[in-house]
Formats: structure tokens, sequence, C-alpha cells
């Protein structure tokens, strides 16, 4: 949630315990009573939305950085493909050319080029280990590969699931908002007479500002930085 947001929620679940503990107002039965179950319902889909926003982050800046890992892991092992292909091409010239590492692109395109370099070196497989490759360098490909993959894929899973949240957060502070709208034209039409309540009860749907920016004691606010000289 967004500062805005979270000020909205607190002040919701505010309004929410205001009417809980005057539950005996508000029958089930009656509008008061509904608007009332309509907020709870709110908040208590807000409190579930906001703890899945905050994993789907966390989830989201893990994979990020798995696949940051996972990229060098699977660019230094193709680079070593690349390398030893350049050497093994001096007894089937040509071959460095299968074996082309791609300076720039996306993961998408590394993970193709990968997966080239897996299949064009398996028939060449003994040629690689007598330049002296691990036995096992393709099989190490391929778990770098997955690995990207995986990565990639837990970004997007992150990601996916920090916009549905933020989407959900959205319609149910919306929800709340229009239930707690409904609610102050009630609950000051039934307390009227009751100034401690009304009190109270503009209390709790206050929704707090935003802090400013604090001033300078004479009163000016701050200034901005001064723009960097022009180059020589």
């Amino acid at each position: 949630m967004n500062a805005l947001e979270m000020r909205r929620f607190e002040m919701l679940a505010r309004v929410r315990d205001f009417i809980s503990t005057r539950v005996e107002f508000f029958p089930r039965a009656s509008l008061g009573g509904q608007q009332f179950v309509a907020l709870s319902v709110a908040v208590e889909n807000l409190t579930r939305e906001a703890a899945t926003q905050s994993s789907g982050v966390s989830s989201a800046q893990q994979a990020t950085a798995s696949r940051a890992g996972a990229r060098e892991a699977l660019r230094d092992a193709m680079q070593a493909v690349s390398r030893t292909a350049r050497a093994i091409a001096f007894n089937m010239p040509g071959l460095e050319n299968k074996f082309r590492f791609p300076r720039s692109g996306s993961d998408l395109a590394l993970l193709a080029v990968a997966r080239a370099f897996a299949a064009d070196a398996l028939p060449l497989k003994d040629e690689f280990v007598r330049h002296e490759m691990p036995e096992s360098f393709l099989e190490d490909l391929q778990a770098d590969i997955a690995d990207l993959e995986r990565a990639i894929g837990g970004q997007n899973t992150g990601r996916g699931t920090h916009v549905f949240a933020t989407a959900s957060i959205d319609e149910q502070i919306e929800r709340g908002m229009n239930a707690v709208r409904r609610l102050d034209a009630i609950v000051r039409n039934k307390f009227r007479d009751d100034a401690a309540t009304l009190a109270a009860w503009g209390s709790a749907r206050h929704v707090e500002r935003a802090a400013r920016a604090p001033r300078r004691p004479d009163g000016d606010a701050p200034e901005p930085p001064a723009a960097p000289p022009p180059p020589q």
C-alpha cells in the first residue's frame, strides 16, 4: 500500500471498531448494519491483500536477485563453450560460427542461444572434453538454463501477485469508503443529540493528511537545490 492507501485503511479500521462497540444500534437487517458488514468485509479483505501485496514484492525482489545470478552463471558457461569451440575450429573450420556468444540481447534471447549451444555441442561432446571441458558440461549448461528460466518465472509470478493484490486493494478501499460515506449520514442522524459520540465518530472517520515538508525558521518553504553550473 502507498501512504494514502494506508491512511485510508487505518481510517476504515477505526470506523469498523467504532461501530463494533455500538453494534446494538446497528441491527444486521438495518441499512446501517448492512453497511457495517460491508465495511468489515472490506477491512478483512484489505488485511489479506496487503499481506499478499507485500509477499509479491518480496518474491519479485528475491527472484530479481536470483535472475541476475543465474544470468551471470549461464553467460559464464556459454562463454566457456564458445571459447572452446574456437579452439576446436582449428580442426573443424567454421565451427566457431555455430557457437558465437551473444554480446547483447534479452534474457529470453540468451536462453534461445544457450539451448542452441547445448544441442549443437551434444554430437561434439568428446571434442569439448578433449579440450578439458568437464564431462558434465552439457548437464551443467542445461542446469544453468533451467535456473534462469525458473528465476524469470518467479519474478513474473511475484510481479503478477503484486499487481493483482494492488488492484484488489484499490477495489476494497473504494467499497469501504462508500460504506463509510453512507454510515456518516446514518451515524449523524442516529446520534444527533449525543455530542460525545459524534465527536468520537468524527475522530474515527478522519483521514490524516500527508506530512508536509518542514519550513525554514523564517516561515518560507525550503528553497530547491541550486542547479549545477553548465559544463565548460
